[in-house]
Formats: structure tokens, sequence, C-alpha cells
């Protein structure tokens, strides 16, 4: 076992130093940089964290200058990752440091391990890249990574893995070379160990791999497989404006708190089941009664705009867009959630993907 972990360490050190990515966060030990990678990064591909990276720090280049900034700026240059309580949580953690630590982020392990948003992974990439500390970083790259190599057969979903992994993790650092030998293990998971299709033939370590030596490869890591987001279905109104409002569709805000809160959307309903999706006068009354209740007086009509779909982690929103108008467009004033929106406006509001995407089709297919 010790000849196999010197083995893992040195290979991989090697192989990094020469195969590393050239990525923007790499280029410095700012702990600033690294922190907000590595958040943009949780359930995002590199390829895409890149360019929203690279504005983001263009726009917030230090933990004052976010902190500073009003949440809706913030959240308008996160638009697109999706999963928008990492930009509240980040925001809200670096106003904290910003506060009792001076701006600098700490490098004491149970201080930035507090810090809202910032679990056990994110602590250990931090204090391990930024400070060269030897803390293990373990996200799931890692776990199938040591899962292979060492062939351990614990279901990584259990929280006893993650620990038992770390605690691998840990003793496979090199004194002093933290930094470099993390992100070497998560680039080899990214890169070469990944999850259908290792390339084993391209491994620093395959000579002593247990998992292919075994011939496990393709099993391991075991998990048990995650509950499969619940589909629901949903009717939303594209109310269109007239008069003074021609051009404009009427949105709404979400709530303060909550799934995507504050940020904006078609006005829609939930309905029962996929059966009653298809039902578009049932949709019509609905949405024109849940409407009348926030004192929003709509005709709607039983034309489909189009379809769309929202994936959570835990759900799956089926949209169905109904064309509608407004039997009073004078109720709407900047004391309600409701505020009609032109294209000009349109880009200076904060929308989920999906609601983006159809109301960009349809100011394009408006000039058009």
């Amino acid at each position: 076992m010790e000849e196999n972990k010197q083995y893992f360490s040195t290979q991989l050190l090697r192989w990094y130093r020469k195969e590393r990515r050239d990525l923007p966060w790499r280029r410095s030990r700012n702990p600033y940089h690294i922190w907000v990678s590595e958040i943009m990064l949780q359930q995002t591909r590199v390829d895409t964290v890149i360019p929203y990276f690279n504005r983001f720090m263009d726009r917030f280049p230090t933990p004052q200058h976010l902190a500073e900034a009003p949440e809706e700026d913030v959240l308008k240059h996160w638009e697109g990752l999706g999963y928008y309580s990492r930009a509240r949580n980040l925001q809200a953690a670096v106003r904290e440091v910003v506060e009792q630590y001076g701006g600098v982020v700490p490098s004491n392990k149970k201080a930035v391990s507090s810090l809202k948003g910032v679990g056990p992974y994110t602590a250990g990439a931090i204090l391990s890249i930024a400070y060269n500390q030897s803390e293990p970083a373990v996200d799931g790259n890692v776990m199938r990574v040591l899962s292979r190599y060492f062939c351990l057969e614990e279901d990584i979903a259990k929280p006893a893995t993650r620990i038992g992994i770390e605690s691998i993790a840990q003793e496979l650092i090199p004194d002093g070379e933290a930094a470099d030998f993390n992100q070497a293990l998560m680039e080899l998971g990214a890169m070469v160990c990944t999850p259908k299709s290792p390339s084993c033939l391209e491994c620093p370590v395959t000579q002593l791999c247990l998992g292919r030596l075994e011939g496990r490869e393709r099993e391991l890591p075991v998990k048990t497989k995650a509950k499969k987001p619940k589909p629901v279905f949903r009717f939303a109104a594209l109310i269109e404006g007239s008069g003074q409002h021609a051009g404009k569709v009427l949105v709404r805000q979400r709530p303060d708190t909550g799934l995507l809160a504050r940020m904006w959307e078609l006005p829609h309903i939930e309905v029962l089941d996929a059966a009653a999706w298809d039902m578009l006068a049932l949709g019509k009354q609905e949405i024109e009664a849940a409407l009348s209740e926030d004192g929003v007086k709509v005709k709607a009509t039983e034309h489909v705009v189009g379809d769309a779909q929202h994936i959570f982690t835990h759900l799956i929103w089926n949209i169905r867009v109904l064309a509608a108008v407004a039997l009073d467009e004078e109720y709407v004033t900047d004391r309600t959630s409701y505020k009609w929106v032109g294209a000009e406006e349109f880009e200076s509001f904060v929308w989920p993907n999906v609601f983006r995407k159809l109301l960009t089709e349809y100011f394009i297919q408006s000039r058009n």
C-alpha cells in the first residue's frame, strides 16, 4: 500500500506539471479567485465557467467590489450559470470576509469553513491551492479516481465513505505540494479518469491502479442512484401589451426567498399532471383565475406560443406558454411585483434560463 501511494503521488505530479490546462484561476494563488472559481465549477463544466469567471472578475476584481455590489448586479453576472443560491451565498460570505477579516480570505480552516456556502471541499480547495496547506479537497472527480486506484467498494454517496477518502487523499499529499497535488487529482478525474470511458492507456498511474488490474475500472466507484427529479407541469402566460405598452410583455418578480428568489419570469401556474397539461381550456381558466387574485386582469387564449423545460436538481418544470392580453394595463406600477418589459430593457433584468430563452425568441420574432 505504501509503495502504491508513493507511486501515485510521484507520477501524478509529474504528469500534471506537463499536461495541466491553462485556466484563468490557475494563473495566481489569489484565494478570492480560487474561491469564486470553485463555487462556479460546482455542477458546471470548466469550458462553460471560463467566460463567466473572466467577466465576473472584470466586474468584481476584489472581495470589496463584490461585497459592495447590489445583489441584482451580482445575479446578472451569474445569469446562465444556474443554481443562483451559489451566487447569493458567495456574496454573503464575501461580505463577512470584508467585515471580519479586512477583505482577506482567512487561511484558518475553522474560519474559512464557517463562511456561508463553503463546505469541506471548497474549504480544502482554498486552503490547499491558495495557501498550500495539506488539506484534502475531495469532490466527485477525486472520489472516482481514488475508488478506482485503490479498488474501493464503499458507496461514495455515503458521508462515511467521503470521510474515508478524505483521509486517504490527505495521506497522499507530498510535503509542500498540496496546491499542485490537489489540482492534479481534480485534473486527472476531469480529463482522463472520466465517469464512463476512462482513458486508462493515457493515465499516469495506470501501472498500479487496482481497479484497472482487476478489470473493474468501469464498475467503480460504487454509487447509489439519486432520486430522479420530479416532473411538474405548468402553464405560463405571454401577456402582450397595447397602446403605450405596445411591444412589451407583462412579467413578474418572484418572492424574496425560495426557489429562484427575486428573479423575473412570465406569470405561470402549476397544474395537477401531464393530462391536465394537455387541457388548454383548463390552463386558460387557471391562469386567468390565478392572476385575478393578484389583481391582474387578463384574457388568456388556447393558443400555445411554445413549450419549454427548466431542470432543477429535484424538479423538472414542463412549461406550456399560452398567449394572453391584459384587460386593464394601468394597474401595473413600481409598487407591484409586475412590470411591462420591452426588448430595450430586457437585458437589465435577471431571468431564469428558461424564461430568458423564451423572451429572447419572442423579441427577436417581434422585430422580424
